[in-house]
């Protein structure tokens, strides 16, 4: 019998975001696995809760992976959470959650806040379908190249990226929509300073490039539109 593998979803931002099921878990499992130390002692210690802690990053993935799993056949309940929102999404985990479940072990997801959800309906673009494309070279000729194919594309599309990088993203998005495509940005979503930027390419470059924006944020584009018929 082994025990279950809970992915825990923590807030992004306002602590207030954290769910009454995911603070249960976590008061019940044997192990919390964290991204980072410090991250997750501070989330723990915030709501008052002890608990032994292991870490999984994109550094000790594999290792980590193998000693969770020898927890979990010894029949122990662990939760993963990452440093902010949903772990495995865009974060370390899934050879975890492929390990486990390839192992018989029950994965249990506890759903809580994103980022995503949220960027995505303050925007007005149709949502009906939306391609998340996450994150683009660091390299710019190679963001470049993928921002002219992502030209062509008509769902609604969703970017990410490190905050340090934000000007560089919104120079290479004007240079390659210009005008002729309407762009949200979502700032520090949840918390007191958040923003939401309305505008094209080039309107957002010219309010924000300049900035030095400190926070996270998602850039969300509108999907390119039907040609007029003639």
């Amino acid at each position: 019998m082994a025990g279950i593998l809970y992915l825990v979803a923590t807030p992004i931002g306002n602590a207030q975001d954290m769910t009454f099921r995911a603070l249960d878990v976590l008061r019940c499992v044997d192990l919390v696995v964290c991204e980072e130390r410090r991250e997750g002692e501070r989330l723990l210690k915030h709501f008052d809760i002890s608990k032994p802690l292991e870490m999984l990053n994109e550094h000790n993935e594999a290792a980590a992976t193998h000693t969770i799993l020898l927890a979990l056949r010894a029949e122990k309940s662990v939760a993963l959470i990452s440093d902010c929102g949903t772990p495995v999404f865009s974060d370390p985990g899934q050879m975890l959650v492929r390990a486990a479940t390839e192992a018989g072990v029950r994965v249990v997801p506890i759903p809580g806040a994103s980022s995503l959800m949220p960027a995505l309906t303050v925007t007005g673009f149709s949502i009906d379908q939306f391609l998340y494309y996450g994150w683009l070279s660091p390299k710019k000729e190679r963001r470049r190249a993928e921002l002219r194919q992502l030209q062509q594309e008509r769902r609604t599309i969703v970017l990410m990226e490190t905050p340090y990088r934000l000007s560089g993203l919104l120079r290479d998005l004007a240079d390659t929509f210009g005008d002729s495509r309407r762009c949200c940005l979502a700032f520090n979503l949840t918390l007191p300073e958040e923003r939401i930027f309305h505008g094209t390419a080039v309107q957002l470059f010219r309010a924000l490039g300049p900035k030095e924006l400190k926070g996270e944020f998602v850039i969300v584009i509108e999907g390119r539109r039907s040609e007029p018929r003639r």
